[in-house]
């Protein structure tokens, strides 16, 4: 990515939705560190060259480095700085390297440093580096400071300002780790969006190794200041001595951790993290990410040197960089742990959208990054949903829309009605930081939910299509004749229903409900050919010709109703309208050719005219515009040139969005204003285009 490159929140620590910090600012030492919601978790860093002390992390008083720039790859975020004759690097490294589950899920990240001279004289160097004990707790925001001093309140409300903190040591065969959280530990105590963990613990380690070493610094033990630099607040810390340094570079490594105890709770199993599946303790986690550590980077530089340079290849400089962004937000947006028999499951967080857990419509746009590199994730993202799905509680014949509010996978909790049972009594509902009631034991006719608020067609197509995918990907329809009951039941209500869907929600519900929704069709008709193709993936030769042939004429009966001239309707009955048709790219991904190559090439130039600065808008009611649907589109084209015209916007809004946010999928095409989605796991939609080139999907291949 070019150094140039504005970001508007830099990715630090991209673990899971919980542990996950970020800069919102333009230089690391603008202001504090914060969580993706924007709640404070500050991370300080000092430099001290020749008796001078310089700070390069968080906000403070004092001499500040000057910050040279920042460069952003897929698994790191890199920093160089320079004071005193010095040039300080600090490199954030969350390696999501995605062939390796049990690394992938491992709650470490890195911090690794190096100083060098640079005005060729030799210098003392040291530095301190500190994480403040807020990190293991909720905080409230108000409008002045951004914090409010009720701390805690995902779990009951606090006698006092901060809640109490421990904290300690530990001296283990290599390394040295200090550790800090709670002293009253309620163990997945809250669910809820704006929120983050109030549970845990965190952890700094260094290696063994001469001027190196960690504390703890609790209330009235300021330990730091020895440092010349510390905190009284509750805290751990990394003192890190470079002694002289001259021209070539000294280095030096920080882990960080943070073990949650239990991650999520998953239909009355609470679960662990996947890195803990076979009993594995945080500090022998923390042992192996430091004792592995360059071979663990050189993947990572593998990694990043491999995807840059596919999307170079494909969509240029820009595309690099809005991958390159993308990637570990994508990821880190989800949980990954192993279930009750040691299977793998991928849950989402829905982030500043309502915070379900699991979502079908959040899955299916991110689907294409873990298609090009893991299908087990995919799966692990459909395995709660069909099993949520077979509950008597879920009465429907129609997908659902998730499985819970993260971290509770219990039950789906969108579109609850306001009354439930036969004797409709008023349902009651779970604020920020409430526990909805265990939904997946409810027995069947609880009429807990509204027919009005689901997405039918729409998750129906969902889990049929990414099914198909998984499946052509792995060239084995195994995981789907598991579940083929449900596909089954799912696709006839698509045949049934999704040629002209009635008036309903779909995933871009922001824009409200819609009858004969084009687009919608389009997906349900590919829902279709999806089941088709796993019938003659298990074997089902008759089934699959019968599948096919309908939905060929349900996309002969879709093309005569849909196109206007020049482009396709928003709805078969609103003249003088358009939309985005993104879900057309998986005719061209799986080669199933229903539809007339001529209608997509129209789309794409007509994409093009109606574009605005910042994006193509998802229709014509409206400016708004998301960064994966519009990617989705962009893959469409055969072009080079109109790929690139597509991706452009999205690079511009990043460059010069006014919104300060992580990776925001939801904004404005004039403006540049981000709505109210950030940091979420739809921005794996962005690595559609490079799914399309591998050919992957192609029934073909």
């Amino acid at each position: 990515m070019s150094k140039a490159f504005r970001i508007p929140a830099v990715p630090l620590i991209t673990c899971d939705p919980y542990f996950s910090i970020w800069s919102f600012a333009d230089h690391l030492y603008d202001e504090d560190t914060r969580h993706w919601t924007g709640h404070r978790k500050a991370m300080r860093g000092f430099l001290r060259i020749d008796g001078r002390t310089y700070r390069f992390m968080g906000s403070g008083d004092g001499e500040t480095v000057k910050q040279k720039s920042v460069e952003i790859t897929p698994v790191s975020s890199i920093y160089t700085f320079e004071a005193g004759g010095m040039e300080l690097m600090v490199k954030f490294i969350t390696p999501l390297l995605l062939n390796d589950l049990e690394l992938t899920s491992r709650p470490c990240t890195y911090a690794s440093i190096s100083l060098c001279s640079v005005d060729g004289r030799t210098h003392q160097a040291s530095l301190l580096w500190e994480v403040d004990a807020e990190l293991c707790y909720h905080t409230d925001k108000d409008e002045t400071t951004g914090m409010q001093d009720n701390p805690g309140s995902g779990c009951g409300k606090e006698l006092s300002k901060e809640p109490a903190v421990c904290g300690g040591m530990h001296y283990m065969k290599g390394f040295e780790a200090a550790w800090m959280g709670r002293t009253r530990q309620g163990i997945l105590c809250h669910s809820g969006d704006d929120i983050t963990i109030d549970w845990g613990y965190a952890y700094l380690a260094v290696p063994v190794q001469e001027g190196s070493r960690v504390f703890y610094t609790h209330d009235g033990d300021p330990e730091g200041k020895s440092e010349g630099t510390g905190t009284s607040r509750p805290a751990i810390s990394a003192s890190l001595s470079f002694g002289e340094v001259g021209t070539e570079k000294a280095n030096r490594l920080i882990t960080m951790a943070y073990d949650d105890v239990a991650s999520i709770m998953y239909f009355g199993h609470p679960l662990r993290g996947y890195w803990a599946k076979d009993g594995k303790s945080i500090m022998e986690a923390l042992g192996d990410s430091i004792r592995s550590f360059d071979d663990i980077v050189q993947k990572c530089d593998t990694l990043d040197k491999n995807l840059m340079s596919a999307a170079r290849k494909l969509g240029g400089e820009e595309y690099v960089s809005i991958v390159s962004l993308a990637y570990r937000q994508s990821i880190a947006a989800h949980k990954l742990v192993a279930g009750p028999e040691g299977e793998v499951l991928f849950l989402s967080k829905e982030c500043f959208s309502n915070g379900c857990i699991g979502t079908v419509d959040v899955s299916y746009p991110s689907v294409p990054l873990f298609l090009l590199y893991n299908t087990e994730l995919v799966k692990g993202m459909l395995r709660p949903i069909f099993r949520f799905a077979g509950m008597p509680v879920w009465e429907y014949d129609f997908a659902p829309h998730d499985v819970g509010r993260y971290p509770y996978a219990n039950g789906q909790v969108y579109g609850l009605s306001d009354t439930a049972g036969k004797d409709g009594r008023k349902q009651w509902r779970a604020g920020d930081g409430e526990v909805y009631p265990p939904y997946w034991i409810y027995p069947g006719e609880s009429r807990i939910y509204s027919l009005k608020q689901q997405m039918p067609v729409e998750e129906c197509a969902n889990m049929l299509i990414m099914t198909a995918a998984a499946a052509i990907v792995d060239g084995d329809a195994a995981f789907a004749q598991e579940h083929s009951d449900l596909l089954q039941k799912w696709v006839q209500y698509l045949v049934k229903y999704g040629q002209d869907p009635g008036e309903q929600l779909c995933t871009d519900d922001f824009a409200g409900h819609l009858a004969h929704n084009v687009n919608l069709s389009a997906k349900a008709i590919m829902g279709v050919a999806s089941w088709s193709i796993l019938c003659r993936m298990m074997g089902r030769k008759e089934e699959a010709e019968q599948f096919m042939q309908r939905a060929g004429e349900m996309a002969h009966t879709w093309e005569t109703s849909a196109v206007e001239g020049d482009h396709t309707l928003l709805a078969f009955d609103r003249k003088d309208s358009w939309s985005m048709k993104y879900n057309l790219v998986w005719d061209i991904l799986f080669g199933t050719e229903l539809f007339d190559k001529a209608i997509m090439e129209n789309e794409i130039q007509w994409y093009r005219k109606k574009k605005n600065r910042y994006g193509l808008p998802l229709d014509s009611r409206m400016s708004d515009s998301k960064t994966d649907w519009t990617l989705w589109c962009a893959a469409m084209a055969d072009s080079e040139e109109d790929l690139k015209e597509l991706i452009r916007p999205v690079y511009l809004f990043l460059q010069e969005s006014r919104s300060r946010v992580p990776f925001s999928d939801w904004y404005d095409t004039e403006s540049g204003d981000a709505r109210n989605f950030r940091n979420r796991t739809v921005q794996g939609g962005l690595f559609m285009p490079l799914l399309r080139q591998s050919g992957r999907c192609s029934i073909h291949s």
